[in-house]
């Protein structure tokens, strides 16, 4: 195993961590600020990724694409908040569970009824094309780079949106005590409808920006919002800081995990049974590590104690 080897693969757990960051900090806030299981989330990632895959074939403009990605899926998500979730906000969770499954089938099938069954493709913009060279001559692909780049002005406009703004004093309140904000005055219909838009916009930027490294199709969204769970659990739920770094723990751990698993266990048995195993223990290592925390500190690594 080579420096340079090591170097490209934390760059690429980084990368996966920061997209896993914009889909798990929208879950965080809608969970957060109105205790809201949305399993539908990650079907607005795939929304995001169609609008975007769609929008830049018809106009070859990857940029229009992210627009056209963030509009789609923040209007899908302010829709269905309007439409369906604001009859759940009384509800126990399973009944919350039930009807945003429903959502995922609603989804899936109305993307496949629009765009097809088959998958779509979005280009990486050609000022972005091609590697990189980093210090100590490793090469990288510069999408790759702009991604992370991209991904933390994005963490750190919403930093700036929830410490330092009168709609972030708004959200945070709304966490702590949604009841006493609504009796000072504030609309608690239309901040329940900007988060879960926000969450939504956050979550289609994070398709659209993937769908240019895999493709894009219908389902895309559910595997990665099983991971966009365990990043919240680990970080901390209604944790905007926790879900950054949940994120990336996640994203090194899945990569590293995968690239050092196998070779650690060729130590003690044959190649063939190593990377078996090492591949077996790597697709659970998230997982360990979510049950980790969780034994050292029940609310995540910077959730609310009780």
């Amino acid at each position: 195993m080579t420096l340079i080897l090591l170097v490209e693969q934390v760059l690429n757990g980084l990368q996966f961590g920061i997209m896993l960051f914009l889909l798990a900090a929208g879950l965080t806030l809608i969970f957060g600020v109105m205790g809201l299981i949305n399993l539908a989330h990650g079907s607005l990632y795939m929304i995001g990724a169609f609008c975007a895959a769609a929008a830049a074939a018809a106009t070859g403009s990857f940029l229009l694409g992210l627009v056209a990605a963030l509009a789609g899926a923040a209007a899908a998500g302010a829709l269905i908040e309007l439409l369906v979730i604001r009859r759940l906000y009384a509800r126990d969770h399973l009944d919350q569970v039930l009807a945003t499954f429903a959502l995922i089938l609603i989804f899936s099938e109305g993307t496949r009824w629009v765009f097809g069954s088959f998958p779509l493709y979005l280009d990486v913009p050609e000022a972005l094309a091609g590697p990189v060279t980093l210090p100590g001559g490793i090469q990288y692909p510069l999408y790759r780079l702009t991604l992370i780049g991209a991904g933390l002005s994005v963490a750190a406009g919403l930093f700036w949106l929830i410490a330092r703004t009168r709609i972030g004093v708004q959200i945070r309140a709304g966490e702590n005590d949604r009841e006493m904000i609504a009796a000072l005055g504030v609309d608690i219909d239309r901040l329940y409808t900007f988060v879960f838009a926000l969450g939504a916009a956050l979550a289609g930027l994070a398709g659209a920006l993937v769908g240019a490294i895999q493709s894009v199709q219908v389902g895309m969204g559910e595997p990665v919002l099983i991971l966009a769970f365990v990043t919240i659990v680990i970080g901390g739920i209604g944790s905007i800081k926790g879900a950054l770094v949940g994120a990336v723990l996640v994203g090194l751990t899945d990569t590293l995990g995968a690239l050092f698993l196998p070779a650690l266990f060729e130590l003690v048995m044959a190649p063939a049974a190593a990377t078996q195993t090492g591949a077996a223990l790597a697709s659970m290592a998230i997982y360990i590590l979510m049950a980790g925390v969780l034994i050292w500190r029940p609310t995540g690594l910077y959730g609310a104690r009780a």
